[in-house]
This record gives C-alpha cells, sequence and structure tokens, in this order.
C-alpha cells in the first residue's frame, strides 16, 4: 500500500514514476501529471528537552500461522503460503541454500517471474491452472482480498501484523476515543485493525487504485460501518494541511518509500525528506499521544540511523523509542527473513 528501492532488499514495488511522492504502490500506472515544482524545505530545529528512553535492538517476529507462512527459502527466493495458494517470488535477501527439496518448490501455485528492473512489468505464472486476480484471505479474524498484482506483491505485508497488534493493544488499553492517521496506508489491512479495535481512523495512501482495493477490503472484512476516511492524497501535503488545520491524531503510522512520486508529480527522497515528515508527524500529536510507528523498508541505512532520528523529533515529550527489525520466522529450517527497519515512539 503502500517505489523504488534498494534492489537487494527490496520485497516491495520498484517504480520510479508510480503515484506516490511519499508513498509507492504495485499495480499502478505511471501518472501521466506534470511534474510539480517541489516546495521549500520544512524549515527544522532540534527539539529541546531530554530525549526519550531507548530500547533496541527490538526485533519483532511473525511465525507461520493458518493464513500465512514463510515455507522456505534461499538461492534468492522465497516459498510462502497465502491462504490456499502456494507462492515463489524473489528475496534478495535470501543468500542461503534452500532448506525443502525442490519437489516441494515445484509444488506450487503461482510464480512471479518475468522483469523486475524498475522500469519493468513482471508477470506471474502459474504451473497447475491459471488463477483468478484475487483469493480471499484472512488475518487474525479480518477477511481481505490477495491479488497478483504486476509488481509481485499480494496486497499484505505480513510482518507488519507485530505493529497492528501493538496498535491495538495501545486502542483497547486507552479507555478513551483513539484517532489514527495512516499514512502510506496501500491496501488498509492496518486501518481496519484500528477501526475494529475501535479506532476512528483516517487512511491517506496516493494510489487511487489501492485505496480502491482498501474499500474493497473494508466491504470484506464486515467493517463498512466502521469510522474509516479514505483519502487519495500526497502523504507530506496532507500531513501539513493537517497541521495548518488543527487536526490532531493519537497514533500515527507511516511507512514512506525510499524513492517516489505523487500524484501530481511531487517527488520524494527518503534521506531529504523523512526529516521533515517525522517533525511533523510529532506535530499532529494530541496532547496525550500513544505512539508514533515509522518502518522503512530497503534502505541503505541501520535502524540506529531512524532511531537516532525518532529519538531527537520527539525529545521532551518523555516515553520510549524502540527500534529494530521487522522479521519473518522460515517454517522449514527455523532461519528469519530480515524484511525491515522499524522506529516507534511509544508514550
Amino acid at each position: 500500500m503502500k517505489s523504488f528501492r534498494d534492489r537487494n532488499r527490496d520485497n516491495r514495488p520498484r517504480q520510479p514514476a508510480k503515484a506516490s511522492s511519499v508513498q509507492a504502490r504495485p499495480g499502478e500506472a505511471r501518472p501521466e501529471h506534470r511534474q510539480e515544482a517541489k516546495p521549500a524545505p520544512r524549515v527544522l530545529a532540534r527539539r529541546e528537552g531530554s530525549l526519550p528512553a531507548e530500547r533496541l535492538p527490538l526485533i519483532l517476529e511473525v511465525a507461520p500461522n493458518a493464513n500465512y507462512a514463510l515455507l522456505d527459502s534461499g538461492a534468492g527466493e522465497k516459498l510462502e503460503q497465502y491462504g490456499p495458494y502456494r507462492i515463489v517470488r524473489p528475496e534478495g535477501q535470501a543468500i542461503w541454500q534452500r532448506a525443502l527439496p525442490a519437489k516441494e518448490w515445484e509444488r506450487v501455485d503461482a510464480i512471479f517471474t518475468g522483469d523486475t528492473d524498475e522500469e519493468g512489468i513482471g508477470r506471474w505464472r502459474f504451473p497447475k491452472v491459471p488463477l483468478g486476480e484475487t483469493w480471499p484471505m484472512k488475518h487474525d479474524g479480518i477477511d481481505y482480498l490477495g491479488r497478483f498484482t504486476s509488481f509481485r506483491h499480494v496486497g499484505v505485508f505480513p510482518e507488519q501484523a507485530s505493529h497492528w497488534d501493538h496498535m491495538a493493544g495501545l486502542i483497547a488499553s486507552a479507555k478513551r476515543p483513539v484517532k489514527v492517521l495512516n499514512l502510506f496506508g496501500y491496501t488498509g489491512l492496518a486501518s481496519l485493525v484500528a477501526a475494529r479495535a475501535g479506532a476512528e481512523v483516517t487512511h491517506v495512501d496516493a494510489s487511487k487504485k489501492a485505496i480502491g482495493w482498501a474499500r474493497e477490503n473494508q466491504e470484506m472484512a464486515g467493517l463498512a460501518e466502521k469510522p474509516i476516511r479514505w483519502i487519495v492524497e500526497d502523504a507530506m501535503k496532507f500531513a501539513e494541511r493537517e497541521e495548518r488545520r488543527g487536526s490532531r491524531y493519537d497514533i500515527v503510522l507511516f511507512d514512506p518509500p525510499a524513492y517516489g512520486r505523487g500524484p501530481k508529480g511531487e517527488v520524494w527522497q527518503l534521506f531529504e525528506d523523512l526529516p521533515g515528515l517525522t517533525d511533523l508527524c510529532r506535530s499532529i500529536l494530541t496532547p496525550k499521544p500513544l505512539a508514533v510507528v515509522l518502518t522503512a523498508y530497503s534502505i541503505r541505512a541501520s535502524f540506529f540511523a531512524i532511531h537516532a532520528l525518532m529519538r531527537d523529533t520527539f525529545a521532551g515529550m518523555g516515553g520510549t523509542v524502540e527500534s529494530g527489525e521487522l522479521i519473518i520466522r522460515e517454517k522449514s529450517a527455523g532461519r528469519a527473513l530480515s524484511t525491515s527497519l522499524f522506529s516507534r515512539w511509544v508514550a
């Protein structure tokens, strides 16, 4: 839901001209809008006050379950179970050897193949029978649609479940109305988890197609009556507008790409623009906020870099900054596949 990422680590879309100034999501054609001039950067000053406490490294792990499992990995690929389907996809970090025999890798329903360069469109091959574009999936009782996209993604990033569970716990324990802002919301699972837990949710994604898919998921999950605002917008512009309006949120989730373009050609560069967006996320928090969660996929940096940024940004607010990696535990040999870096401030 969520782009142009380091091809050695990327398990996300690779498309430099996709709809997403602060987000690039799978399955979208290149926007034809004329590129707008980039606005002046946000003026930043180091925050006064003590730095938040810190907890690191924190490794958040997703184990195999009935709805999703990393069955095996190696030789630059991963074998996964998504609901009823066994799927093979590229995985640059799987530099070890496969644990399962070849016959297990051959007994699959879909294989992503073809051109996977930044500008290319890949293809799915179905060794058994041709499959439809979508199929039913489930996460913790929430129904949603998996989808074979031309960018090798299927509409969900299972490693994010650790953040979703943590967020749902914060919402439930708050014992008061909670407002959640989900930037780069993609196909909406985080938003659905938050809404089911009782929050009022604002979901922002620059991809019109991703928002449509997210709305489908809301209907499929039986959560159509839950208060979710679906907004097609550039994440930075939306956050700036919310700051001017005085709109405030208790929890902010943001998952920016390394590089992307927005619906009007806005350009996003992670290392240039992340400090400003992080600062904005602090500025639109309520007086009694709960958390801000940053996930960074496939960037040429250590989690220590975003950890230091988050601690500096949230100086004077108390709480704790927890940083580390999201991993998926493999079923075959028990190896851990790292998928992304994260840092979260928790009040």
